[in-house]
């Protein structure tokens, strides 16, 4: 078992994650207090992978408590995960809700592998899902990231459904079409 590439593996691509948490903080308009709760919600959750990755990285793959020290941060790194997903995601963001609640399941189910993986005899089947579901729940929280800066996420297997302002309607089209049909039948029958 190489824990040192294996760490190395799931953890390299945080530092640009985290370094682009910074610009959540806003610009300054004066806003919604639930918005700005999120925010910074959102911006201490990240500041909690770099975090981990920082520690992460920082563990001697030749030391005796290597593999309890990383199953260690990432038992916190999923409690991260679960808090995140929890925390209740203003209007403005709401496009993103399902996508916290899969990057929480993804992360959960990376650290019941990695612990099927290190605990006891390694498990290299277990470590190599572990990684898979470690990587899915990291983009989500990357495609996350990338619609609190307002951009349109990228990458591959996103999609990205646009509604353009004229495909929204302030009229209820179901009482519109009940009231037409009360007016013609009671033109019908010479009522009004």
């Amino acid at each position: 078992m190489d824990l040192k590439k294996s760490l190395l593996k799931g953890t390299a691509f945080f530092g640009a994650i985290c370094i682009s948490a910074a610009g959540l903080c806003g610009c300054g308009k004066k806003a919604d207090p639930e918005l700005e709760a999120y925010k910074e919600s959102m911006t201490q959750f990240y500041d909690r992978l770099s975090y981990y990755d920082s520690s992460i990285n920082g563990i001697d793959p030749e030391s005796e408590g290597a593999k309890n020290e990383l199953l260690g941060y990432l038992d916190q790194m999923n409690e991260s995960y679960k808090t995140m997903a929890a925390a209740p995601i203003p209007e403005e963001f709401s496009g993103i809700s399902d996508i916290a609640l899969e990057a929480a399941d993804y992360m959960e189910q990376a650290n019941e592998f990695y612990h099927q993986a290190y605990d006891g005899e390694f498990d290299e089947d277990s470590e190599s899902l572990a990684s898979q579901y470690y990587e899915r729940a990291n983009n989500r929280v990357l495609v996350m990231l990338q619609v609190l800066h307002g951009e349109v996420p990228e990458g591959e297997g996103i999609s990205v459904e646009t509604q353009s302002t004229y495909e929204i309607s302030t009229i209820d089209s179901e009482a519109d079409t009940e009231e037409e049909s009360e007016q013609e039948s009671g033109e019908e029958t010479g009522q009004e």
